[in-house]
């Protein structure tokens, strides 16, 4: 652990040195969220704390009362942070490829929500009700004040659905994608809480009474805030009902999210704290969706090229070739019912055709984008809703094809070469 900038460029410097190496013993290092259909995809944990200038972790629990009760002031504020800001949030993370990643019960939900494990969620509601804290087994140690009652030692979250979980003494964000940088989601986590910080400093330094103040400010944290908790299965369908019950908001895709950077309460809090003007965000919105539109603009047309180049003339000379086998065996032996080929060629021309067909498809969507779209965001919305599942209908017969075309006339690796033979 380190420095958040530091650690955002090892990341980055990691990244480059896999993708050199890769290279040099002539593989290709594969950082896309999903680059295989059926295998889990691939993202990044980004554990994140808070420290002091001199390297006093505020969110371990400590072993004084005072230390406890500034653990549990940044835990709070963590929670409300990530409750009202959940939309910057899921933006931080939002792209093209994590799309395949999100919700798909291999990765966090698309719903932020928090998971600070049983006990403190316990601890948590017993603040909320002013009822002394329920005994665990865990060791316990004092927090500030008379009215709080006492926080649970060494917890650790063990939910691995969940998308933002305290794991200890830090929380580990889950949602960002394996190709991203991590600068714009640890960018986004600081001004949150930077600017709920800001909110709890203007409160607790004009109170008369500190302790009542920071007790009532806890608890009337918990009560606004405690939607966002949530430790059960974010895999359960149900949870995507009772997260539209609670009121937190779920964009299931990069194209829904990435407007709502220009939010009024996104644009305040990122402008009042100096570290974007509007003209700045407004700019990252568009490069944003620029780059969404682009990417499965990119992927669709080097499918189709993909599909014209290689798969159809590979199918039409494997399946010319089944029928004269089946000609010549004919003409050999003419009572040889040869049903095999016969039903092989039959199959292959049909999808063959449909493979044609799709490609066709895809290619005049594409093409529709620009004429259609005048909005970005309306360009955006259309690769997702209309290219996408044109692109989805050509793999999934082009997947059909490869189970009955022999390896040899394919003409990529299959999945079990790939994955299993490099």
């Amino acid at each position: 652990f380190t420095n958040g900038n530091i650690a955002c460029d090892h990341n980055s410097i990691t990244m480059e040195i896999m993708r050199k190496v890769a290279k040099r013993h002539g593989l290709t290092c594969l950082l896309h969220e999903k680059p295989f259909a059926g295998v889990n995809g691939s993202g990044k944990h980004d554990n994140w704390s808070i420290a002091t200038d001199t390297g006093v972790n505020l969110l371990e629990p400590g072993d004084t009362p005072a230390e406890n009760a500034q653990f549990l002031t940044f835990l709070v504020a963590v929670v409300k942070a990530v409750d009202e800001y959940q939309d910057l949030l899921r933006i931080s993370v939002a792209s093209a490829g994590n799309d395949h990643r999100l919700g798909a019960n291999e990765a966090p939900p698309a719903i932020l929500s928090v998971s600070l494990g049983e006990d403190l969620e316990a601890l948590l509601h017993s603040i909320e009700r002013g009822e002394p804290a329920a005994q665990t087994r865990h060791r316990y140690v004092n927090i500030g004040t008379d009215v709080l009652p006492h926080i649970p030692q060494d917890t650790t979250d063990r939910n691995r659905t969940s998308p933002f979980a305290f794991t200890g003494n830090k929380f580990e964000f889950r949602m960002p994608g394996s190709q991203q940088s991590l600068a714009w989601p640890n960018t986004v986590l600081n001004a949150i809480v930077a600017g709920v910080l800001e909110e709890f400093a203007d409160r607790l330094e004009g109170a008369e009474d500190f302790h009542t103040a920071l007790n009532a400010l806890i608890r009337e944290t918990i009560i606004a805030h405690k939607r966002i908790l949530f430790s059960g299965n974010g895999y359960d369908g149900s949870w995507v009902e009772e997260a539209r019950r609670r009121g937190l908001s779920n964009y299931a895709t990069a194209d829904e999210a990435i407007p709502h950077l220009l939010d009024e309460k996104n644009v305040a809090l990122l402008t009042r704290l100096g570290i974007f003007s509007e003209s700045e965000l407004r700019s990252r919105c568009e490069i944003m969706l620029e780059n969404y539109v682009k990417q499965i603009g990119i992927e669709a047309r080097v499918m189709s090229e993909m599909v014209r180049r290689d798969i159809l003339p590979a199918v039409i000379r494997f399946g010319g070739e089944t029928a004269g086998a089946a000609l010549a065996k004919k003409g050999l032996c003419p009572t040889a019912a040869c049903a095999a080929e016969g039903a092989l060629v039959s199959e292959i021309s049909a999808l063959t055709d449909e493979l044609f067909r799709r490609c066709g498809a895809l290619d005049e969507k594409v093409a529709g984008a620009d004429s259609e779209c005048a909005l970005l965001h309306d360009r955006a919305r259309y690769y997702r809703s209309v290219v996408r599942p044109a692109m989805s209908a050509l793999r999934e017969t082009a997947d059909a094809l490869e189970d009955l075309v022999s390896k040899d006339a394919w003409p990529y690796p299959s999945y079990g070469r790939l994955l299993y033979r490099v």
